[in-house]
């Protein structure tokens, strides 16, 4: 029994010790964010007409996109960088009121079909006279435009670098606050990065019969949780 009492006892001391040290520490959370040019537009486009039939509208349709793809490559644009979104064709009705019963009744009024494609621009000097050319020969649907950088890496390796640094910035101002040491690094944990526009620096391309496009800035972050032990 007394054996029992003093384990009891030894494993009651070490848990208050191992309690103890968990609260000599300081957490703390950096972040760190890079900006950079982007080298590379993303943009979705294609072609939508509305005509009686399923066919006409379908048939039209393939035709004016057929004409899109071979400017995408004929300015320079390669194959893999072109990629089918979306291909659709959907009844149109319109409402009526049926004047003899006065109730809403639907009449079809033709068919929709639309193509859509997701393009990848590598020379945003181009973009412009791109995206006016694909209007020129048909394409009549655009939505969405985003830049990024084609080698995201170096910019996430130095955002991470800078998540660390100011992490470490605010523990050694919290450990100088409290009027102790900062002791080594228990734990880093990353919270993940991400890139996002930013218009801290416009650029426009605003050639002759090209669409105006401001490129901008893209910015990539990090986020960083450290822990540290507080000295002796």
């Amino acid at each position: 029994m007394r054996t029992l009492v003093f384990l009891i006892a030894v494993l009651m001391a070490a848990t208050v010790g191992m309690a103890q040290a968990d609260e000599r520490r300081i957490s703390v959370t950096g972040t760190g964010t890079v900006a950079a040019a982007p080298d590379m537009a993303t943009v979705t486009l294609g072609v939508s007409h509305q005509a009686d039939t399923a066919q006409e509208a379908m048939d039209q349709t393939s035709q004016a996109m057929a004409a899109v793809l071979d400017r995408l490559t004929g300015l320079g644009i390669d194959k893999s960088d072109i990629q089918t979104q979306n291909l659709s064709l959907y009844p149109v009705w319109n409402t009526i009121v049926n004047r003899e019963t006065q109730q809403q009744e639907r009449e079809l009024t033709g068919f929709a079909a639309s193509n859509l494609v997701q393009v990848r621009v590598r020379d945003l000097d181009s973009l412009g006279q791109t995206l006016s050319a694909v209007v020129a020969d048909g394409g009549n649907e655009m939505r969405g435009l985003n830049f990024s950088v084609s080698d995201p890496e170096p910019l996430l390796a130095q955002a991470r670098a800078e998540a660390v640094k100011d992490a470490m910035d605010k523990a050694r101002q919290l450990a100088e606050a409290a009027g102790v040491t900062l002791g080594e690094v228990v734990s880093i944990n990353e919270h993940g990065g991400n890139g996002r526009p930013m218009m801290a620096r416009a650029e426009f391309a605003a050639d002759a019969g090209s669409v105006p496009v401001a490129a901008g800035e893209v910015s990539y972050n990090n986020s960083v949780a450290m822990v540290f032990a507080i000295g002796e």
